[in-house]
């Protein structure tokens, strides 16, 4: 972690909603070729302002990116002149944040750490100095991912952050923040607390997330489930789940293992060899590190 943003403070807090409104509306995260043509279709509209219309050109380097299409990505974000369409200096570091904030996932997506900790950390930079929360808060939870070895003291920057708030999209962030923060103790060895850190997501997401936010952290709250070695209150979990979304590969994959649990646990009962899911004791609490899906805001 740099020390220099060791203490990140975004106030007054800023949150164009408008914005971020239109942004939501244009994003279908599982469509992104159709998302990419409805931003660009955005970012190409003259009736709008400049600043609108670039902030719309970053989510199209978004869209690419989910394509894989990182080159095009990063020069469409090269193209953003942010001192044109920037306006007011802050409106104009708010652009810049954008920008460093979509080449940061680009390249943490391309796993060139290196170089996206750095735009990551332009990007809080100038999420700050613009006095836009919810911008910090997607770079902190982004470097929260990235940044190994710091992961916890970004996630708590970030729920810092969040305590002085009342926006409901802004506050939405919580729920990727502690769902992550609850991985980091859940892979770093302890359970029992990535489980409490997974429970307020859950909590977040029934308040201020989406559909797709509630049914991930829930999954979350099984998984550590498990490895604190509670399967029947694991099953119940993923059962629940299951029925909201029959066609979930990761509830899908949850059962599965969940009756591997079980299964070695009959054997080991009847006094068969134990049977256990690779890296994992007959009970299911040891440590594991499988990645599970990822929450955003």
């Amino acid at each position: 972690m740099d020390d220099t943003t060791e203490q990140v403070h975004a106030d007054p807090a800023r949150h164009r909603g408008y914005e971020q409104r239109a942004i939501d509306r244009l994003w279908d995260f599982a469509d992104p070729i159709a998302s990419e043509a409805r931003f660009r279709a955005a970012a190409a509209d003259e009736s709008t302002s400049p600043h609108l219309r670039a902030v719309m050109a970053t989510q199209v380097a978004r869209a690419l990116g989910i394509q894989r299409r990182t080159a095009e990505a990063l020069e469409a974000l090269d193209r953003i002149d942010t001192t044109e369409a920037g306006g007011d200096p802050a409106e104009t570091a708010e652009l810049d944040s954008r920008v460093e904030l979509e080449r940061g996932r680009l390249l943490a997506d391309a796993g060139r750490i290196d170089e996206a900790l750095a735009a990551l950390t332009r990007a809080v930079r100038g999420a700050v100095h613009a006095g836009s929360t919810f911008l910090a808060l997607d770079a902190v939870h982004m470097l929260a991912l990235h940044d190994a070895g710091h992961e916890q003291e970004w996630a708590e920057q970030g729920l810092e952050l969040l305590a002085a708030e009342r926006d409901p999209r802004v506050l939405r962030w919580g729920v990727a923040l502690h769902n992550n923060l609850g991985w980091t103790l859940h892979d770093g060895g302890d359970a029992e607390a990535g489980l409490a850190q997974f429970e307020l997501a859950v909590a977040a997401a029934d308040r201020f997330g989406s559909l797709e936010q509630q049914q991930v952290a829930r999954w979350s709250v099984g998984r550590a489930l498990r490895s604190l070695g509670r399967i029947e209150e694991a099953l119940a979990v993923q059962r629940e789940l299951v029925l909201v979304r029959p066609d979930d590969p990761w509830v899908r994959v949850e059962l599965d293992a969940l009756a591997q649990v079980d299964d070695a646990a009959q054997a080991t009962a009847s006094g068969a060899a134990s049977a256990a899911p690779s890296g994992e004791a007959s009970g299911g609490a040891s440590r594991v590190t499988e990645a599970g899906p990822t929450i955003e805001a």
